[in-house]
């Protein structure tokens, strides 16, 4: 079904007839760039700590925009994805519980992280007036 472009001899005239298709190639040359482009920057969207979590088979809570406290298994503290010192924990969380209605807490603690630090952590949320805190575990598999 193709098309001929070219001049077409009518008793002599060359006429040139209007090419009446739209040629969709390169159109779908650039959808398909761009869902590729989409495909290979979606993983890389996802931000925060890295953090090797503990396996557990809790299942997972449904939550409405968590404040996400993160420890390190150095000892480093991330309200969110920022740093915050230990002694000023406690100041930022009640600034955190004045600003929001239901403030939710997840927890997440690596692995390799001291029980005992894990405990200080949770007795400072609950200092802070945090009483809805939530447990951060990966899958057994």
């Amino acid at each position: 079904m193709g098309m001929n472009l070219g001049p077409s001899s009518h008793k002599g005239h060359k006429l040139y007839r209007p090419m009446s298709e739209i040629n969709m190639v390169p159109m779908i040359d650039v959808m398909l760039v761009l869902l590729i482009i989409f495909m290979v920057a979606a993983p890389m969207l996802t931000q925060g700590v890295q953090v090797a979590l503990p396996k557990a088979d809790a299942k997972p809570i449904e939550q409405n925009k968590p404040v996400e406290i993160t420890l390190k298994a150095d000892g480093r503290i991330y309200v969110g994805s920022s740093e915050v010192p230990k002694e000023g924990l406690v100041d930022r969380l009640q600034i955190i519980q004045e600003n929001r209605d239901e403030a939710s807490i997840v927890l997440r603690a690596d692995e390799a992280m001291n029980y005992g630090t894990v405990m200080q952590i949770m007795a400072m949320l609950q200092q802070a007036g945090m009483v809805d805190v939530g447990l951060v575990t990966e899958p057994t598999e």
